[in-house]
C-alpha cells in the first residue's frame, strides 16, 4: 500500500475522512495489514469479502472455514474473532441496559450477528428481567428444528434458573429464507403454553437469515 497514494491508503483516508468513508475491504485491509506474496493486502480483503459473502459473512465464518485460507494466519483470525465478539458484547451490553421493545433494531442486529450465517439450523432464547432487559442469550438445540426436537421442558429448566420473566425465541434459517414455516409457527405455541405455566412471557419469536429478520409479534402471530 505504500505505493498508493497517501488519501488513498486505508489509514490515512480514515484519519482525514473518518471510517464511514472506507469501503468494506479498505476496512479489513486495516485489520490484516499485509497482504501475501503476490496479492496485496487490499486485494486479500477483496477477495476474503467475495468468498465469505460479505463482512457479516466473514465475522461469522467458521474457524475451520478461515483456517483454509492462504495467508489468513492465527493472529489475522483471531482479530477477526475479537471483532465480532465486540460487536456481539456492544449490542447485548445495549438490550441489558435498557427494555428490548426501546430498541428492536438492536435485537434484530444482535440475532444476525449470532446466528445469520451458521451453516446448521440453532435455535436460541433471549431470556429477560421482569423489565424486559436482556440477561442472557442461549444457544439449546442444533438440527433440524421440529415441535418433537426442541424440549420445552429444558426451555422451561434454563428460564427458571436464570430467574426469568419474559423471554423472545429464536432461530436460523439456512437456506437464507426467513418466512416462518408451520412448524415454526407449532414450535412457538407449544413453548409459549409451557413458559406459561412458569409465568415467563413469550415475547416473540424471531426467525433470521442472511439479511433479513422476520418477527412473529410484527407479523401479528403472537
Amino acid at each position: 500500500m505504500k505505493d498508493l497514494p497517501a488519501d488513498a491508503r486505508p489509514r490515512e483516508k480514515l484519519l482525514a475522512r473518518g471510517p464511514a468513508a472506507l469501503a468494506d475491504a479498505e476496512l479489513l485491509a486495516l485489520l490484516l495489514r499485509t497482504g501475501t506474496a503476490g496479492q496485496g493486502v487490499l486485494q486479500l480483503a477483496q477477495a476474503l469479502l467475495d468468498g465469505f459473502g460479505g463482512l457479516a459473512g466473514l465475522l461469522a465464518a467458521e474457524p475451520e472455514a478461515l483456517a483454509r485460507v492462504k495467508g489468513l494466519g492465527p493472529a489475522k483470525r483471531a482479530e477477526l474473532a475479537a471483532v465480532l465478539e465486540i460487536a456481539r458484547r456492544t449490542l447485548s451490553a445495549r438490550l441489558a441496559e435498557a427494555p428490548v421493545f426501546e430498541s428492536p433494531q438492536a435485537v434484530k442486529d444482535y440475532l444476525q450477528l449470532q446466528l445469520a450465517h451458521k451453516p446448521h439450523e440453532v435455535f436460541g432464547v433471549l431470556f429477560l428481567d421482569a423489565q424486559h432487559r436482556l440477561l442472557a442469550f442461549e444457544e439449546l438445540f442444533r438440527g433440524t428444528l421440529q415441535q418433537a426436537s426442541v424440549y420445552p421442558r429444558e426451555v422451561v429448566k434454563r428460564a427458571l434458573a436464570l430467574n426469568a420473566a419474559a423471554a423472545i425465541l429464536a432461530h436460523n434459517h439456512p437456506s437464507g429464507v426467513a418466512e416462518p414455516s408451520r412448524a415454526d409457527e407449532a414450535l412457538t405455541q407449544s413453548l409459549k403454553a409451557a413458559l406459561a405455566l412458569v409465568d415467563v412471557r413469550v415475547l416473540d419469536h424471531m426467525v433470521v437469515a442472511r439479511g433479513a429478520v422476520v418477527s412473529f409479534a410484527e407479523r401479528g402471530l403472537m
